[in-house]
């Protein structure tokens, strides 16, 4: 490394931000990346470890000591050249990663962590501002036509890989814009569309053709759409690569009662609205008693979302115990630890409660008006009611963030399981990664990672491994373009 003594003479430096009083008063980010010498002095923490335990930590296995050791020597092109390596996106991680590389950084054992994530944000707006992010077209073509079904993170890193390799790209969406849950399920403050409208502009001139509003298959929400019996006939390969958007309900009296929505309704009509849409009927939290059930990420968003409404009360309750306000480090370090984490959202204004059931939801006139709840005990991983815990409160919306059951079913799942596509026992689309016994490099006899029963189709993202994190999804759409590759090329030449 640059500095070996860096983690000792530097402490960590977080990223500034907008404070929440301001902040809250649009819809714009407000974290700001760090400066040139504040990337450089951050790098310089990385220490000399011997066994970069932070690589194994991210998911798309970023080289992390190297790109912190090239910041530190302020070679940000090659920093960029790094990081683009093994990450198609890195605009989207630095900005909404919850960074398992920094959980798993070897100095974390027992001081701050590399602040891994802000360097990563550093390299990649400087790549944008000084104009480095170019178009990367493919020096051949092959002739070959894959179909990509969804556009989210696995569906982008999956489409250019493959237009990178020289396959004519297709990639179908059925909402209206490019994105996926990056484009309508995260708020723009925590990430303005802008970014994935650079992407998209990237992409095009590598080849990848885009066509939104095109549902596949012909159940689901839309009764039109295109059967998937056209892809097969059209397409050498397809890749599913939709979002697990089948939310979980709860199963309540009054869970009818206008003013109980799940998250997913509330949130994207926002972004669609900062996009410049009208919507009709939009849900809003403004002057409203808000109650965010669900303590994940949608829950936080709901919360941030909620505070820009101008809301007069949030209140977010989370069924399971109040985490530990630190970890026990030596006994998770490198594993992702279980913490209380305070998001943005939390620091904007929100009461939070841990161990609370919802019993029951009341109202008059069809409109809800209040939240029965009550207390939880977990004892030896059951859940008990406390008695006379019950209590009561103002509630008028009633947002459902308790994460994904799976993909949705109707539809484009149900005319390609007539197809031979299997799905596992939580009702994702069943295909294996490079680690499973089924999956063999070459497929003479098996199949290869991320190709499902019928080998002609292939899944990665969410629609396989069911909700999980945008670094998980381009990772598994890099990994799943190689397999295609692999697939119709008999080899290939994509990283893993």
């Amino acid at each position: 490394m640059g500095k070996p003594t860096g983690f000792i003479e530097f402490q960590r430096l977080s990223e500034a931000s907008i404070p929440p009083a301001e902040r809250v008063k649009n819809y714009q980010e407000f974290v700001l990346h760090l400066t040139d010498d504040e990337a450089k002095t951050q790098g310089a923490r990385c220490m000399d470890c011997g066994i970069p335990f932070c690589q194994s930590g991210c998911p798309v296995n970023n080289i992390i000591p190297d790109f912190n050791d090239l910041v530190f020597r302020q070679n940000w092109r090659e920093a960029l050249e790094t990081l683009h390596s093994t990450n198609n996106f890195p605009e989207f991680t630095g900005r909404v990663c919850p960074a398992p590389c920094e959980a798993a950084c070897t100095l974390n054992i027992n001081n701050d962590a590399v602040g891994i994530k802000s360097i990563e944000h550093a390299i990649i707006d400087k790549g944008w501002e000084m104009g480095w992010v170019v178009p990367q077209p493919p020096k051949a073509k092959t002739g070959r036509r894959v179909a990509v079904v969804g556009s989210g993170p696995a569906g982008l890193a999956v489409a250019q890989q493959l237009a990178r390799a020289g396959h004519d790209v297709i990639v179908f969406e059925k909402s209206d814009r490019i994105g996926g849950l990056l484009r309508y399920g995260i708020p723009d403050f925590k990430m303005e569309k802008s970014h994935i409208d650079r992407r998209i502009a990237q992409m095009e001139a590598e080849g990848v053709k885009f066509r939104t509003s095109q549902q596949i298959g012909l159940g689901g929400k839309n009764a039109e759409g295109t059967p998937v019996s056209a892809l097969m006939a059209d397409f050498d390969a397809i890749v599913l690569a939709g979002g697990a958007e089948w939310p979980r309900d709860l199963p309540v009296p009054g869970r009818e009662l206008d003013g109980v929505h799940f998250a997913m309704d509330f949130l994207p009509s926002q972004n669609k609205v900062v996009a410049g849409d009208k919507v009709l009927a939009q849900i809003m939290a403004t002057g409203k008693h808000v109650v965010v059930i669900g303590g994940g990420d949608t829950g936080s968003d709901c919360v941030g979302t909620s505070n820009r409404h101008g809301a007069a009360s949030i209140a977010q309750f989370e069924l399971m115990p109040q985490p530990p306000v630190s970890e026990n480090k030596p006994l998770v370090w490198p594993n992702w630890p279980i913490k209380l984490r305070t998001s943005s959202s939390h620091e904007e204004g929100c009461d939070r409660d841990w161990s609370i059931t919802t019993k029951k939801l009341v109202g008059s006139n069809g409109k809800v008006e209040k939240l029965i709840a009550a207390k939880v005990e977990w004892r030896d991983g059951k859940m008990q009611e406390v008695p006379n815990s019950e209590f009561e409160m103002k509630a008028d919306l009633v947002l459902l963030a308790m994460g994904f059951v799976s993909p949705t079913q109707q539809g484009l799942l149900e005319e390609f399981a007539a197809l031979g596509v299997e799905k596992d026992a939580r009702g994702n689309v069943k295909a294996g990664t490079e680690e499973s016994a089924e999956c063999t490099e070459g497929a003479t006899g098996g199949h290869l990672a991320y190709q499902t029963a019928n080998k002609k189709v292939f899944a990665a993202g969410d629609m396989r491994r069911g909700q999980s994190l945008v670094v998980w999804a381009i990772r598994e759409g890099r990994q799943c373009a190689r397999s295609v590759d692999e697939y119709l090329m008999g080899a290939s030449e994509l990283p893993r």
